[in-house]
């Protein structure tokens, strides 16, 4: 199938390739303008996305530890409760020593854990400094959150309001492109598409108008022209590299040619005028 399918390809003429890729070309610049007309949206969309991404995943990880500074600062608490029981305990002790030495050890004891009690504050109050940073943070990234979720919905909406208009006709559109694609030989097309990835324009095929390139401009040399107007081989632009083809090629009812006769004989009327004129 595929190979009948070459075969077939071979069989066309040179005029009848270039015809389909004119024509490939004209569907597939009409397919950039609508991807144009989304222009930068749908990037717009995708960084709101990840920007959105990662300050929730900052709220989270905010969250997690607020929760973790607030069940430290929880344990010291208990730990403040527990060195003051042991103070109360080693007090009432204090009653009933029978020497120095017991005394002295108990005493110890409660300078010790008055110590605990005020080292442990000095951390709470870090602790809550630390919270009170964090919890400013989260703040910040909520509101930022939440403004860019607004962002996202309002750019999400326009882009949606444009591929709802223009869907359709770019699925009618990419059928198209790939019928005709199919309608050209594998090397021809293989040419074809690293030409229009390397153009700026996106323009792989144009025409010869005024006498020049239509994707560069430059100047092509008579007989280069007749090359190009007899259709009887592929013809590059020495400076651009993009496929030259004779402007009325697609013209197969005339129209196009007889539409450019008339209006250059209107033109040659219109200067005989005004030669008149200034005679």
């Amino acid at each position: 199938m595929v190979t009948n399918n070459n075969e077939k390809l071979q069989e066309l003429t040179i005029e009848e390739k270039l015809q389909n890729l004119y024509e490939l070309q004209r569907v597939d610049s009409e397919i950039n303008k609508i991807v144009t007309l989304r222009g930068e949206l749908p990037l717009e969309v995708q960084d709101l996305e990840d920007e959105l991404a990662g300050l929730s995943t900052r709220i989270e990880n905010l969250k997690t530890e607020l929760e973790e500074l607030k069940k430290v600062t929880a344990q010291r608490n208990m730990d403040i409760k527990k060195a003051e029981d042991a103070i109360h305990k080693y007090s009432e002790q204090m009653q009933d020593v029978r020497n120095n030495r017991q005394y002295d050890a108990l005493n110890k004891e409660v300078e010790f854990q008055n110590l605990e009690i005020e080292l442990q504050r000095k951390r709470i109050g870090e602790s809550l400094r630390v919270v009170k940073e964090k919890e400013i943070l989260m703040e910040e990234a909520i509101r930022r959150y939440d403004e860019k979720h607004i962002d996202l919905d309002v750019k999400k909406g326009e882009l949606n309001d444009i591929v709802n208009e223009t869907h359709k006709e770019e699925e009618t559109l990419r059928a198209k492109s790939q019928k005709l694609s199919a309608a050209i030989d594998d090397r021809l097309l293989f040419a074809y598409r690293r030409i229009r990835d390397n153009a700026r324009n996106g323009l792989a095929v144009v025409t010869v108008d005024r006498d020049a390139c239509g994707g560069c401009f430059n100047k092509i040399p008579p007989q280069r022209q007749l090359d190009i107007r007899s259709r009887k081989k592929i013809i590059v632009c020495e400076y651009c590299g993009r496929i030259l083809i004779d402007k009325y090629i697609c013209d197969y009812d005339g129209s196009q040619a007889q539409a450019d006769l008339e209006a250059s004989i209107e033109l040659q009327k219109k200067k005989s005028r005004r030669s008149k004129r200034e005679e």
